[in-house]
């Protein structure tokens, strides 16, 4: 496998696009956080092996405005996002560590609402809160409140994730319609005159990778919950390391109509639109049938479909190619339209 170029930080100060999961992401972790930290691999969650187990530890922090949203709130937000980076590795969620950034000022009633929120998410994911920290700053400080996360999970034996795994002729996977979190909350900021009975999709998938990993282990090649950036983004970054190419069939792609109209208003396209409940994975051809059966038979997955396979050319590119035979290349953005969606 061919490596990927070496990503130089250049910039000469953080911005909001370096916080918005696409290329100026990519620049400040690769080109400057990981080379001084010693740590290159920039997977979902790392892989540990203690007293003869095989652990995926991950962290996040979420900073969402509003701090509540149909279908959600950052507490919510903050359980799911963090046990799917584990879902995805191929680990079964265990316990979370939960540090709250407070600001003065907060009403105490609001702080007490999202830690209901937090323990409700936690129960339905099958994990326990396990300790934390708190810190109250000025003011004007935080918005609030942010949410910063730690998760631990057991990783199944039976799969070995790696994009060096992935071959010509796989398949990718979706698990339901994309979008529904960033134009969700796009419209709970009120920055959009449209009316839709829209509601973000946050939710653990680890039943769907469950069911997953149950049929089809031996391949199962590699998995993203695709969040800031979109399935644009998780793809391109798989393309860009593996040097091979994915192709997308842009007609079974399942984007919800309300999401569609939003992002036609805006000049968006909803494959660089973050979502909180779904997961990409690469697949052998020879499990797609029982693979996708099994994901469908679990609640909340009746929408998944095989939207696309890796193919050789053109080398790390993703291109999206319609019904009618034309095609375009779907790269990642250099920031987030919709910046504060996690």
């Amino acid at each position: 496998m061919t490596e990927p170029p070496i990503i130089r930080f250049k910039d000469t100060q953080i911005e909001l696009a370096h916080g918005a999961g696409g290329k100026a992401s990519r620049r400040l972790v690769e080109g400057l956080i990981a080379p001084i930290l010693g740590n290159p691999r920039l997977d979902d969650a790392a892989l540990l092996g203690l007293g003869g187990l095989a652990l995926a530890f991950t962290a996040d922090s979420f900073v969402v405005k509003p701090l509540r949203f149909p279908g959600g709130s950052i507490g919510e937000l903050a359980v799911n996002g963090t046990v799917n980076d584990l879902a995805v590795s191929g680990a079964r969620p265990v316990a979370l560590l939960s540090t709250l950034i407070l600001e003065a000022g907060l009403p105490a009633q609001v702080l007490q609402e999202e830690l209901e929120a937090i323990q409700r998410a936690a129960q339905a994911a099958g994990v326990q809160v396990v300790g934390g920290d708190t810190k109250v700053v000025e003011h004007g400080k935080a918005d609030g409140l942010y949410i910063s996360t730690s998760g631990i999970g057991l990783v199944d034996s039976r799969v070995n994730l790696a994009a060096s795994s992935v071959r010509p002729g796989d398949l990718v996977l979706l698990s339901g319609p994309i979008g529904d979190h960033g134009v969700t909350i796009l419209l709970a900021r009120g920055e959009l005159d449209l009316e839709a009975s829209l509601e973000s999709d946050t939710r653990s998938v680890w039943p769907l990778v469950e069911a997953l990993i149950g049929v089809a282990a031996p391949g199962l090649r590699w998995m993203r919950d695709p969040t800031r950036g979109g399935v644009a983004t998780a793809l391109n970054e798989l393309a860009r390391e593996t040097r091979l190419a994915t192709r997308l069939y842009e007609d079974q792609i399942p984007i919800r109509d309300e999401v569609r109209g939003a992002c036609e208003i805006l000049g968006l396209d909803p494959l660089h639109i973050a979502n909180e409940g779904q997961f990409i994975a690469i697949v052998a051809p020879e499990y797609a049938e029982t693979a996708l059966e099994a994901v469908r038979a679990v609640p909340g997955g009746a929408e998944a479909r095989w939207v696309g396979e890796v193919v050789e050319s053109p080398a790390g590119v993703v291109y999206s190619q319609t019904g009618y035979g034309s095609s375009r290349i779907v790269d990642m953005l250099v920031g987030d339209p919709l910046p504060r969606i996690c």
